[in-house]
């Protein structure tokens, strides 16, 4: 029996390398879009290369982007897969606000010519959207379920709204298995470092290395509904072995501040903390040597905050039989670790 062949955009990611992984695992033919650029960014594949022997066609990467509707024709005529992971995306929720022009193109542009090319080719592939619970935005419901109403706050949003209905509409309109993924946030040691936790886990194992002096945040007071993305990604997977195509919630179902995450990692690092001040002036310092290592810093809020996300995986629970399983400790813990580790730091 030939081996199933899956293609995903957004490879080199942090949630495409974890499905590369877990589709090797199940063994697939494991295909790959990179974008060519100045700098080689395959840090979170590189492993996958050493793994599979070098003669093995089980994992291939193309060169070839979201904006360019005829990289995307190409490659599906040359992998063929049986399904297909659209996660790639500028997915940068603070960056969306300095490039609103170039989010929509990518983001939501970028789905409706994958989702074309995908039409066009006649292939039978199943589609997976990555959607994000950056939809909701200023929720009027909460917990947020499939059925809640969309109220995105940023471009990213906005981009990702468009991507969803587009997603939808292809299902409604052509009879196409695609389905939504709606994933709230959902971290590891391989999230970017531009990215809130990332940059609090690394940004402390900095410090103690002293490389860094002083962490800068924005709104502390911002929650989020934080899993593993590893466990995520095999949820993801699920979507695409159901009978018929529909649209699912992927969370755990707690919520904890920025905070709170923050001073999670603070006690893992082994580090003890005061905090002085309110509001902008608010930081927190190292007991033992008395230095600030964390400020706020008004350049990190957002024009418009999303206060509160907190997810209700109900429905995938039931039918996928989805289960988030690492605590937000356990996260915490294996993100300060992997960073400790890399800066050489013992605690």
């Amino acid at each position: 029996m030939p081996k199933k062949r899956a293609l995903i955009t957004g490879i080199t990611g942090q949630d495409g390398s974890y499905l590369a992984e877990f589709l090797l695992s199940k063994g697939y033919e494991v295909h790959g879009i990179v974008r060519r650029s100045s700098t080689f960014n395959r840090g979170r594949i590189e492993h996958l290369f050493k793994d599979i022997a070098r003669d093995a066609p089980d994992f291939q990467l193309h060169y070839g982007d979201l904006g360019d509707s005829n990289s995307l024709i190409r490659i599906l005529s040359t992998a063929k897969p049986d399904e297909v992971y659209n996660l790639a995306a500028q997915s940068h929720v603070g960056v969306s606000f300095d490039m609103p022009e170039y989010t929509g193109d990518i983001t939501a542009l970028g789905t409706t010519r994958l989702l074309e090319a995908l039409r066009t080719s006649g292939l039978p592939a199943h589609f997976y959207q990555a959607s994000s619970s950056e939809l909701f935005g200023k929720a009027v419901i909460s917990p947020q379920t499939e059925e809640t109403p969309f109220y995105p706050r940023s471009p990213y949003g906005c981009a990702k709204a468009y991507a969803f209905y587009l997603t939808r509409n292809y299902r409604e309109s052509y009879g196409m298995f695609a389905v939504n993924g709606i994933l709230f946030n959902h971290e590891s040691p391989r999230r970017s470092e531009n990215f809130v936790t990332r940059k609090i886990t690394l940004s402390i194992a900095n410090i103690l290395a002293g490389k860094q002096e002083c962490l800068y945040l924005g709104n502390l007071e911002a929650k989020r509904d934080w899993g593993y993305a590893k466990e995520f990604v095999e949820g993801m997977w699920m979507m695409l072995q159901q009978p018929e195509p529909d649209d699912y919630v992927l969370a755990t179902g707690r919520t904890a501040t920025v905070r709170e995450f923050l001073e999670l990692s603070l006690a893992k690092a082994g580090i003890a903390f005061d905090r002085s001040g309110s509001g902008t002036d608010e930081t927190y310092r190292d007991t033992k040597s008395g230095k600030v290592i964390v400020r706020l810093d008004p350049r990190y809020c957002r024009p418009a905050e999303v206060d509160c996300l907190l997810g209700d995986a109900t429905k995938a629970k039931q039918q996928l039989g989805w289960q988030p399983k690492t605590t937000l400790a356990e996260l915490v813990g294996l993100m300060m670790e992997a960073d400790l580790k890399a800066m050489g730091v013992k605690v």
